[in-house]
């Protein structure tokens, strides 16, 4: 298998399956496309996949270029990796989680972009971006509180937990305190444990170099 990613300083939508395929202990190549180039990405690209975006999955003849249908593919491959959860109820409420991720948030993903190069700072955001982080506190709490933690769906790290470690960069990168969003503390203590996840740590540390 090869990973076909985007600049891991900057590409959430590459980090996710990454991140999961190493956390199901798959073997996989990556092939890396620099972004923000214009043509030159857009022509590098192109041969890779077939959205024409990062990330794409190619395992022999099978290109998957979606990230949450690379993910599911991995749940598949790798059943006792547990990337979704075993109860029912904590499976179907953690899909949903990763769907709103995958195509909400909209305001959080646009004002504050993924960059682990940038310098921490408190940035000033829109009322856009204050709902969607309260919404974040209230589904982080309300999950946790559910299922116990220490991960978002139970004691286990799946695949909700790869959807969600880009926010937890975004809150480090931006000065966000979950505290003044409705967090009671739990949120806040989670968005630290994903940035201390393995997986997450080795992706940094070859981002950075």
């Amino acid at each position: 298998m090869e990973l076909v990613i985007g600049d891991k300083a900057w590409s959430t939508w590459s980090m996710r399956p990454w991140l999961v395929l190493k956390h199901a202990g798959a073997e996989f190549g990556e092939k890396r496309v620099p972004l923000r180039q214009g043509p030159a990405t857009e022509a590098a690209i192109a041969p890779l996949s077939p959205s024409g975006r990062v990330p794409a999955l190619i395992d022999g003849d099978l290109v998957i270029w979606d990230s949450l249908a690379i993910c599911e593919y991995a749940a598949e491959r790798f059943p006792k990796a547990g990337l979704w959860p075993e109860d029912p109820a904590a499976r179907a409420l953690a899909r949903a989680a990763v769907c709103e991720m995958h195509s909400g948030f909209s305001s959080l993903r646009g004002e504050c972009p993924m960059d682990l190069h940038a310098t921490p700072k408190v940035a000033e955001l829109s009322e856009a971006t204050h709902k969607d982080l309260r919404r974040i506190a209230k589904l982080w709490n309300t999950l946790l509180g559910r299922f116990g933690g220490p991960w978002l769906a139970g004691r286990d790290w799946g695949i909700v937990d790869a959807y969600y470690t880009p926010v937890a960069t975004r809150l480090r990168t931006y000065g966000v305190r979950l505290s003044d969003h409705g967090d009671a503390g739990a949120g806040g203590a989670y968005a630290e444990r994903l940035l201390e996840a393995p997986e997450f740590r080795a992706w940094e540390v070859d981002a950075l170099a």
